[in-house]
Parts: C-alpha cells; sequence; structure tokens
C-alpha cells in the first residue's frame, strides 16, 4: 500500500443520505480490491436510517473528513459531482473517479478521469455491476449496504427515479444479502428513516438538503421523508423560522422544504417567502396554504423537483 499521500479519498455528498455513505464505503472498497490504496470519508453526520443499515451489518461509519486536506489530494467522488455539494476545496484537488446518477453540474477535471454515470435510482446498482463486470465476489455485508442503499434511494422502488435496472440488482442482492423478509427490512428502514427523536428542527432541513444554481439565482432544496406527516408539520413555524435565518446567512434566493410521505407518496411543500410562493405557484401550479404547497406526487427532488426549477429559471432568462 502507497503511504498517506498517495490515498485516494472517496467522499459522498454533503448532509449524506445511506446511499452516499455506503457507496463511499463499497467504492472504497472495490477501488482497493483494484489496487488502488483508497479510504471512504463522509462530509456530515449519518442520519438514523444509515446508522441502523450500519449496525445490521456491524460496520463503523466512514470517518469525517479532515480540514486540511492537501491540495492535490485524488478524490473520488460518489453519488454526486457538484462542487457546491461536495468537500471544501473541491477544485483544488485531483478528481479521479465519479460514480453518479445525477445530472452533471460543475464537474471539471484537469486530467483524465474514471467517471461512471448511469440514469438508475441509486448509485448502489451502477457499483453492484462495477463488482459483476469485474468479477468480484461479494460478501454479505457489502450486498446489505447496496441493497438497503437502493431500497432507500427508490423507496422501496415506489419513486419514480427507479429503474429496471434497480429493480434486477435489487433482486441479484437480496439473496447475497440473507434478507428474507424484504418487506419486514424495508418497514425498518423507514421507521429509522422517520425517527427524527432528539433531533433539533435545524438538524432535520439539513438531513437531505442540496444547493443548486439556477441561472443566477441560488436556491435550497430539502427533503424531510417520513412515515408520519402530521409530526413533521406538528414543526412547521420553527422549520420557518430555520429557512429565513438560512436564506439570510448564505443570501439563498429561495429554500423549498418538501416533506415527502413515503407511504402514500405525497409531497407537502414549506413555503416561506415571496419567491418561494412565486416559483411553487408558477413552476408547480401548486396552491400555498398557510405556508404549505401541495406538491401532489411529486416525491423526488432528482426527477420532478430540479428539472421543473431548472425549467421554470431557463424559460425566465
Amino acid at each position: 500500500m502507497g503511504d498517506k499521500k498517495d490515498e485516494v479519498i472517496v467522499v459522498g455528498h454533503r448532509n449524506p443520505d445511506t446511499d452516499a455513505i455506503t457507496a463511499a464505503m463499497v467504492y472504497a472498497d472495490f477501488l482497493r480490491r483494484m489496487g488502488v490504496n483508497a479510504k471512504a470519508y463522509r462530509l456530515g453526520e449519518l442520519n438514523n436510517e444509515t446508522k441502523f443499515v450500519l449496525k445490521t451489518v456491524d460496520m463503523e461509519a466512514p470517518d469525517m473528513i479532515p480540514d486540511n486536506v492537501p491540495e492535490g489530494t485524488q478524490v473520488a467522488l460518489v453519488d454526486h459531482n457538484e462542487s457546491q455539494q461536495s468537500m471544501e476545496n473541491l477544485k483544488k484537488m485531483r478528481v479521479s473517479h465519479v460514480v453518479d446518477h445525477h445530472k452533471i453540474g460543475d464537474l471539471t477535471t484537469s486530467e483524465p478521469v474514471y467517471l461512471r454515470f448511469e440514469p438508475v435510482g441509486c448509485t448502489a446498482t451502477i457499483l453492484t455491476k462495477l463488482f459483476r463486470e469485474n468479477n468480484l465476489d461479494m460478501d454479505q455485508k457489502t450486498a446489505t449496504l447496496l441493497l438497503s442503499a437502493i431500497l432507500s434511494d427508490t423507496l422501496h422502488f415506489q419513486s419514480p427515479t427507479t429503474t429496471d435496472d434497480d429493480r434486477k440488482i435489487g433482486e441479484y442482492l437480496q439473496p447475497i444479502a440473507k434478507i428474507d423478509d424484504l418487506k419486514s427490512y424495508v418497514n425498518k428502514l423507514f421507521e429509522a428513516k422517520s425517527d427524527l427523536t432528539g433531533f433539533s428542527t435545524h438538524k432535520v432541513l439539513f438531513l437531505d438538503y442540496k444547493t443548486f444554481q439556477f441561472n443566477n439565482e441560488q436556491w435550497g432544496v430539502g427533503t424531510g421523508e417520513t412515515c408520519n406527516v402530521d409530526k413533521m408539520l406538528e414543526r412547521k413555524d420553527e422549520f420557518l423560522k430555520e429557512i429565513d435565518e438560512e436564506k439570510k446567512k448564505h443570501n439563498l434566493n429561495g429554500i423549498l422544504f418538501s416533506i415527502v410521505d413515503i407511504i402514500n407518496q405525497k409531497n407537502l411543500t414549506i413555503i416561506s417567502g415571496e419567491n418561494e410562493e412565486k416559483v411553487a405557484r408558477e413552476a408547480f401550479q401548486a396552491d400555498v396554504k398557510d405556508h404549505i404547497a401541495d406538491f401532489g406526487s411529486r416525491v423526488s427532488r432528482k426527477k420532478q423537483i430540479v428539472p421543473a426549477l431548472e425549467a421554470y429559471f431557463n424559460q425566465k432568462s
């Protein structure tokens, strides 16, 4: 193994979800098996669902990324590629690998790079393909990490982002993961995802939150996936306060925070100000009442919220 200087840092996005954490762990393992000195790190605290998954497989979470990563360090990005969702100073690093299932953002590299992008529901689906293409054995723990990420990202294959590839890979992974009763496992995953006991409203807002640039406007788009919508809505006033503070702090044009009912596939979005209300009405044809817009069955930020915002801001320019 090379020394620390030659280590490739593998990271998922900020405010990591289960796919971001498990993809970093599994891809680092894959790279090591390919002879690359890789190590997974995380860019934020784990959510309760990810904690449940790691407890299930009895594995430690990756370390938090250190503050002082030297310029020119090789970095592998998983489950994201946009610099504002990534580590500090990404532009000063050498991005050597990217495995992702999102749109390509501002990704630029100073040298040739390994890229694997596919329009599937989860990075874990692509990683499973990499294992199979390279004839690598997969153990029960790795299969459980990958399957959990797929079930989480696709909301048990119910999300509009789900593809046939995700379903097929899920079927392939299930026996290796030795999860006999998938429905029961999914229920435990979603219960953990919905368990916000001890979480401040500030923390809930940023559990699954990303910033985007639409034309020259900066927007935050957050999602709170839950089995208990009413419990989330009890915090509405607190959310409004946190959203206003975040907009001021980072000079954002707006923040949309969607409360997604994972059982009934519905989206109620908290609308804090005039910009957001205008966007809710014009980009989503949604009525706004008491700071809540009904976005109907638009539950996917990647496939239904961000593209609608991009289309809306592009036709304004």
